[in-house]
C-alpha cells in the first residue's frame, strides 16, 4: 500500500522490505506507530521473490530463491496457519513434513504483509544521518525523516548504512560473511526423466534443483529452479548471466544424470548474500539512545522463520523501550 498525500516524515522508518522488516514493520503498525517501509526493489519479496515469464504463451512464475520455509516457533506457526487460511501458503509435502511455500509464488505472504503497510518501492536507501529532530534518511532526490530508523538488510548492506551513523551496529554487521548462490531458471516443453520433484546433491557444482512446476498452484509444463553450491556460486560469481545459466544446466544434468534437453527458456539470477553464517544468538538490536536497531536472518538463522523471528525480536524492543521510557 503506498499512503498517498503523506510527506516522508513518520516516527519509524524500516530499511529493508524483505522478511525482517516486514515482521517489524506490521508488529509496530498494529501499535499506531506511523511506520514507512523503504526497499530498493521493484516489488515485494527479497530472497523470497518470483519471477514471472512468459513460456509458450503461458505465464509461468518461479521461485527464484527460497525454495519453502518451515515453521517451528508457535508464533511463527500462528502466523503460518494465518496464512494458510488465507490462501497465501500451502504444505509441500515433497520437501518434507513441515516444509511449506508461498501460494501461487514464494512471495505471497510477503506481499500480503506489504499490503497493509506504507510501502515506498524502488527506493534506495544510500546515507543515515542524525539531526536534532531525529534520522534523516537520503534516497537519491527523495528524504524521509523519522524518530527511529530500523535496518533489515543482509549484514555487507547494513554496514554501509551503518559505518557513520551507528558504528557499534556496523561491527556486528561486519563480523558476518555471506556465500552467493547462483540461480537458474529452466522450461521445458516435456517433462525430464526424473522421478522426484527434488534434486539434492553434494556435488561440487549443484546443490538443489527443484520441480517448480510441480509445487502448489502453480503452472507450467515442466519448469525446474537450480541453485548451484556456494563453491561454484563463488567460482562463477562475475561471469555473465547468460554464460551462467548454460554452465549451471549442464552441471544439473551431469549430477542429475538426465539426458540434456533444450529448455524453451533460460534465465539465471545471482544472489550476492544468499546464505549468511548467522552470529545467532542476537535475535535483535536496538539502540535506544540513538534509536536505531538492526534485525535479519543473520543476526538470527538463516531461515525465512529466522529473519521473521528476528524482525518481531526488533519491534518488540522498540515498544518495550518506548514503554520503559513512559513508565
Amino acid at each position: 500500500m503506498r499512503w498517498r498525500g503523506m510527506d516522508g516524515h513518520c516516527d519509524i522508518v524500516i530499511i529493508g522490505g524483505g522478511m525482517a522488516g516486514l515482521s517489524a514493520a506490521t508488529a509496530l503498525a498494529a501499535s499506531g506507530r506511523r511506520i514507512i517501509v523503504l526497499d530498493k526493489g521493484r516489488g515485494p519479496g527479497g530472497r523470497m521473490a518470483a519471477r514471472r515469464v512468459e513460456i509458450a504463451g503461458n505465464t509461468v512464475s518461479f521461485d527464484h530463491g527460497a525454495q519453502f520455509f518451515t515453521a517451528r516457533d508457535p508464533a511463527f506457526r500462528n502466523v503460518v496457519s494465518a496464512w494458510e487460511a488465507a490462501g497465501v501458503a500451502s504444505r509441500w509435502p515433497a520437501a518434507g513434513d513441515d516444509a511449506w511455500v508461498g501460494m501461487p509464488g514464494m512471495n505471497a505472504p510477503i506481499r500480503a504483509m506489504a499490503e497493509t503497510l506504507d510501502m515506498r518501492w524502488g527506493v534506495r536507501a544510500e546515507t543515515l544521518s542524525r539531526t536534532a529532530e531525529g534520522w534523516r534518511i537520503e534516497a537519491g532526490e527523495q528524504v524521509f525523516t523519522a524518530a527511529t530508523v530500523l535496518v533489515a538488510v543482509p549484514a555487507e548492506q547494513a554496514v554501509v548504512l551503518l559505518t557513520e551513523a551507528a558504528p557499534n551496529l556496523a561491527a556486528l554487521a561486519a563480523g558476518v560473511i555471506s556465500a552467493p548462490c547462483w540461480a537458474v531458471m529452466a522450461g521445458f516443453a516435456a517433462p525430464l526423466a526424473l522421478a522426484s520433484d527434488i534434486f539434492r546433491s553434494d556435488s561440487a557444482s549443484v546443490s538443489w534443483a527443484a520441480r517448480n512446476s510441480a509445487k502448489p498452484g502453480r503452472s507450467g509444463t515442466e519448469n525446474w529452479v537450480i541453485h548451484a553450491s556456494p563453491a561454484r556460486s563463488l567460482e562463477l560469481v562475475d561471469r555473465p548471466k547468460d554464460e551462467v545459466a548454460h554452465i549451471l544446466l549442464a552441471d544439473f544434468f551431469a549430477a542429475a544424470k538426465v539426458a540434456p534437453a533444450v529448455p524453451q527458456h533460460l534465465d539465471a539470477h545471482r544472489w550476492l548474500y544468499a546464505m549468511p553464517q548467522a552470529l545467532r544468538g542476537e535475535h535483535a538490536w536496538f539502540d535506544p539512545a540513538l534509536r536505531i536497531g538492526i534485525a535479519g536472518d543473520w543476526l538470527h538463522s538463516p531461515r525465512i522463520e529466522g529473519a521473521w523471528l528476528s524482525g518481531r525480536a526488533l519491534a518488540e524492543a522498540v515498544l518495550q523501550e518506548r514503554v520503559a521510557s513512559t513508565s
